[in-house]
């Protein structure tokens, strides 16, 4: 029997609704897949921004070690020599994307990207509730992680830049120098913050609080990972 008009065409409609729904069923499977791949290389580039983040950290803890006094490093008159260039201006990224190195202190020190004044560094805040003690957060390191990883290993994909700034501890009321008397409970530790810039927007922070041990210096302990004679890491800590 020859099948009627109204048959054939729902034979057709029906061919038409399978052939949207393995569209639109291809379409979320794409999607999904896309997805999928860009979630797994933003948690790469986070976790690699991370371990970026400790090797400067760990970087900079040798000339720490070698010097003998912090508080040209609190004046800005003495750097870590992982450095790639003066102090200030933008830098680039592979991806495109530039770092202002100002910003990045600012940011830091009174939470906005312009020049800080004395008071907005000692106003009390959430963030920064030591007052007079806040840190005065100063340059001490800044470059590409290629200067310290193979390329090959994704070393040029990443950007340090590392903090020093006097310890939340001090009682002094001066954050540009290290306290001197013995009483003051934060003489001779520094808080250094290293922050890695990866691709897809990555960012991630940590902070170390760092003494020059007394006596005759023995290896200081950065979770088991980092040893160097002269300074030991008594924190570490993520910033969020």
């Amino acid at each position: 029997m020859t099948p009627g008009r109204s048959e054939r065409g729902i034979a057709v409609l029906l061919a038409l609704i399978a052939v949207l729904f393995m569209t639109a069923l291809g379409g979320v499977l794409t999607l999904t897949s896309v997805s999928e791949t860009m979630i797994a290389g933003g948690f790469r580039s986070t976790e690699g921004a991370r371990y970026a983040a400790e090797a400067a950290a760990e970087r900079v803890l040798a000339d720490l070690a070698a010097a003998d006094d912090w508080n040209p490093f609190f004046a800005g008159t003495a750097r870590s020599t992982f450095v790639d260039g003066p102090p200030a201006g933008t830098r680039a990224m592979a991806d495109g994307t530039t770092i202002d190195l100002a910003q990045h202190v600012n940011q830091a020190n009174c939470q906005k990207t312009t020049a800080c004044s004395i008071a907005e560094m000692d106003a009390f805040t959430a963030d920064r509730p030591w007052g007079v003690n806040n840190p005065r957060w100063r340059l001490l390191a800044y470059a590409p992680l290629s200067a310290l990883l193979p390329t090959a290993i994704g070393g040029a994909s990443y950007y340090a830049v590392v903090l020093i700034g006097d310890d939340r501890s001090e009682t002094d009321g001066d954050p540009t120098r290290d306290g001197s008397d013995p009483a003051n409970p934060g003489s001779g530790i520094v808080v250094i913050r290293a922050t890695a810039f990866g691709p897809r927007g990555s960012s991630r922070a940590i902070e170390l609080t760092v003494s020059r041990p007394a006596g005759d210096g023995e290896p200081g302990d950065y979770n088991d990972r980092v040893r160097q004679r002269g300074v030991s890491v008594l924190s570490w800590n993520e910033v969020r």
